[in-house]
């Protein structure tokens, strides 16, 4: 009777999180019918593609840094991109988290059985920054999956005696791919040669056969990686640009001064000087940010990590060691899990998406710690099991019910029902998210199509331009600083607006206001007016962005 009775439980259990995996997919598959409008496929993901397009072919982009990043996810958007689909994007971005759920609901059904499998599915899919990202025409989903699927495969490697190499190149493959998606992978990549190395040894005793894998796993890894190395290296001089400026680059970017993030590429003062200049933290609070990314993450927030987390993928992963069973994976994991965590936080910026490949593998260690609670709980005197029982469903529940509530919150500040309803038109839709889009719209179609963009303090954000742009170093900072130095004669500020080889000027009107505000005088400011007035035409002002014809004669190239 009680096993029938376990059995229906089980029955029932799997049957809610099978509906909650289908609410989770449904929302994001609403949520992503929309037209992108997330910062860094504006920047980056999408707008580097479409360029492409444009010109028939992969080029140099000299001006954007991030062009020069591996980009094998993106690739796949040149798809969409083409057939003119480009919300398509993000359900091949969503495509990659699901696989890695999938991932997580294999290795928990064949270790624990499928409500196992189903429960971690369910976590990974519900965490909030795994939310949005299913929504957004990102890389890092693509990431975490190569990374999971290298790591699992190692396992898989591991659990054959050493004996089926086939999983040792499927490991290696997955790595590779991981490489060419975003360089944070070069942490794993580092991470498990050296496991491999190492567990081989330690089981096997045999040396000589354990750096003989490890250097097939580094060399599949690094030949499926090298195409994006020898086109930065034909380029730069750099096969890791903009990584190691200063280290490797040979005279195409000399490298500033100051300590370069490894992951990034930017210039960096160090974790520890730059937040207490820019947040006021202390040294301590700055060493506990691995601990603080599953308590205080928030959406758009660089001092809160850009991202949100959950605090029981830190709590329960406590309870995965309570018993020794599968001690060599949950080992690895925990390893792999600090390593990463300690190495992507302290060598960058502290953003959870810089994190992400740690969420699968604490998502499979929470699974654990739940099954050790309650197979503990089971074997106390009824009473006491049932408050185990109790206690544990309620805080499990109480957590979970934080990633719906973002789910929800989320999901009503996009507000995509309007636009996917037909009541709502695309220009109206982006224009509600996005500041600038209607300056962009009227570059599109009040401009000539030979019309050159400059970005000043748009960040970049040029996917929805239709005419060809750049911008300058620092978002546009250098070329004000620039315009500025020259605005003393006006033969020399005409010059250099005539340098910059565009016809237009594209600029968020108040960040440029304050930047002056910030750094000059009022005699300065007026005088570069007065220049602007003389050499500029403002055709286009609204909601805090302006368009700028240059009048001056213009020497395009």
């Amino acid at each position: 009777m009680t096993t029938q009775k376990n059995d229906s439980y089980s029955k029932w259990l799997s049957f809610f999180l099978g509906i909650s995996i289908c609410a989770i997919l449904a929302t994001e598959f609403i949520l992503n019918l929309t037209p992108p409008i997330s910062r860094d496929a504006l920047i980056h993901h999408l707008a580097i593609p479409k360029l492409w397009l444009k010109h028939g072919g992969i080029y140099e982009i000299k001006w954007a840094g991030f062009s020069y990043y591996p980009m094998n996810v993106d690739l796949l958007y040149l798809f969409p991109l083409y057939l003119n689909m480009d919300f398509l994007a993000k359900f091949i971005h969503m495509a990659f988290g699901l696989g890695t759920a999938g991932l997580i609901y294999l290795y928990l059904k064949k270790r624990f059985g499928n409500l196992a499998g189903l429960l971690g599915m369910v976590i990974f899919l519900s965490t909030p920054i795994i939310v949005r990202l299913s929504t957004q025409a990102y890389v890092d989903l693509g990431l975490i999956f190569f990374t999971t699927s290298s790591l699992l495969a190692f396992i898989r490697y591991r659990d054959s005696r050493f004996s089926e190499s086939k999983w040792l190149l499927v490991s290696a493959a997955a790595m590779g791919l991981a490489l060419g998606t975003k360089y944070n992978a070069l942490i794993a990549w580092f991470f498990i040669t050296a496991a491999i190395v190492f567990v081989y040894a330690r089981e096997t005793q045999n040396q000589p056969r354990a750096l003989r894998a490890g250097l097939i796993f580094f060399a599949v890894s690094l030949l499926i990686f090298s195409p994006w190395l020898i086109k930065n290296w034909l380029w730069t001089g750099n096969p890791f640009f903009p990584l190691f400026r200063g280290w490797l680059s040979l005279g195409h970017s000399p490298a500033q001064e100051g300590i370069y993030s490894v992951v990034s590429g930017g210039a960096s003062r160090g974790i520890f000087q730059t937040r207490e200049m820019l947040y006021g933290e202390h040294f301590w609070q700055s060493l506990l940010i691995p601990v603080r990314y599953f308590f205080q993450g928030q959406d758009n927030s660089r001092q809160y990590f850009d991202g949100v987390l959950n605090p029981l993928l830190l709590l329960l992963p406590l309870f995965a060691f309570a018993k020794k069973d599968f001690q060599h994976d949950k080992m690895l994991f925990a390893t792999f899990a600090v390593f990463f965590l300690l190495t992507a936080t302290f060598l960058d910026q502290t953003r959870i998406r810089y994190i992400l490949p740690v969420v699968p593998v604490v998502v499979i260690l929470s699974v654990m710690g739940l099954v050790n609670i309650f197979e503990w709980g089971g074997k106390r005197p009824p009473v006491l099991k049932n408050i185990i029982y109790l206690g544990t469903a309620a805080a499990f529940i109480a957590l979970m019910t934080l990633n719906g509530l973002y789910a929800k919150n989320y999901y009503q500040s996009i507000r995509p029902m309007s636009y996917v309803l037909g009541r709502e038109s695309k220009d109206d839709f982006i224009s509600r998210h996005l500041i600038g889009y209607p300056a962009v719209k009227f570059i599109n179609t009040h401009t000539p199509p030979e019309a050159r963009i400059r970005l000043i303090l748009f960040a970049g954000r040029g996917y929805y331009l239709d005419r060809p742009y750049e911008e300058g170093p620092d978002y546009g900072m250098s070329d004000i600083k620039q315009i500025v130095e020259h605005c003393q004669d006006d033969g020399a500020f005409q010059s250099y607006l005539q340098s910059l080889n565009c016809t237009h000027l594209l600029v968020r009107t108040a960040l440029f206001e304050k930047f002056l505000r910030d750094n000059y005088n009022d005699q300065t400011r007026q005088l570069l007016v007065q220049r602007m007035q003389n050499a500029l035409r403002m055709i286009f002002d609204q909601e805090g962005c302006a368009v700028y014809e240059i009048a001056v004669k213009n020497n395009l190239r």
